[in-house]
């Protein structure tokens, strides 16, 4: 198959320092629109790898992240993101940058450019066949996301992977490859942006729609979320009232006292 880094090619706009802001803000807003439709293309192959990920969770596995620079942020933010949302525990879904967790903050030089670390990495989680690994790299060529891959598939564990350009070598290496082809970045090579914002997307649609169909949501509501602020503790209480008919007073009381919606609703309904 032919590959072609659209990720890197050159902007369909020049001489951006020449632009007024709105200027500059149209057209990477103008880009930006293209994201989900780009997204809706990729639906199916997003849907089986959320079908595979919910089995390997229903018996135990866990799902890991892997990535580097902007893509392995965004998988520690997802993975950081599910034990408050859906209540499960910070060891089912697990985010893995190259570099260590200092990388979130600052790049980590030439981590990314190891075929071994990869691998390193998950051994140090005790990785299994019970799991699933995605790999996210938007360009599709990351030495760190590809070489733990092939250990994955060497050692009969499930892959998954998440890039932005067709045909790339890491979708080439993963079981069940997602391809979100955004074309060329506004500035010239920059993939934070519209290849992050894709990534972001196709996160938010594996984990939410993995929690969901492990049971974390009930109706349209975060019945499982942790209550770790003030914010999140008005929130589960309005829930309650709204699904036990009772006052804002006894609601908090009762959530508060059993530590998450589902149980409020649980204790209460059988008293």
């Amino acid at each position: 198959m032919s590959f072609t880094k659209t990720t890197e090619t050159d902007s369909h706009y020049d001489h951006l320092e020449k632009m007024s802001t709105h200027e500059i803000l149209s057209h990477i807003n103008k880009e930006d629109q293209s994201v989900p439709i780009a997204v809706a293309k990729a639906l199916p192959q997003i849907q089986e790898v959320v079908d595979q990920v919910v089995q390997k969770l229903k018996t135990g596995g866990r799902l890991f992240y892997m990535g580097a620079g902007t893509s392995g942020r965004l998988g520690v933010v997802d993975a950081s993101e599910c034990p408050p949302t859906f209540g499960v525990s910070d060891d089912v879904v697990i985010g893995i940058i190259a570099g260590g967790d200092s990388a979130i903050r600052k790049a980590v030089e030439f981590a990314e450019d190891s075929t071994l670390q990869g691998w390193q990495d998950l051994k140090a989680h005790h990785i299994s066949t019970n799991d699933v690994v995605i790999g996210i790299a938007a360009s599709g060529t990351t030495p760190y996301v590809i070489g733990a891959l092939e250990k994955c598939n060497q050692n009969n564990i499930l892959t998954a992977s998440i890039s932005c350009n067709a045909n790339s070598p890491l979708s080439q290496t993963a079981q069940f490859p997602i391809d979100v082809v955004v074309g060329p970045e506004f500035v010239t090579g920059s993939s934070r942006m519209k290849a992050g914002t894709a990534q972001k997307l196709v996160l938010n649609m594996i984990s939410t729609a993995t929690m969901i169909k492990l049971g974390h949501v009930q109706g349209n509501k975060m019945v499982d979320m942790q209550l770790s602020n003030d914010k999140l503790v008005a929130r589960g209480s309005k829930m309650l009232m709204k699904a036990l008919s009772i006052k804002e007073s006894k609601a908090k009381e009762i959530l508060l006292k059993y530590g998450s919606v589902r149980k409020a609703i649980q204790h209460y309904e059988h008293q």
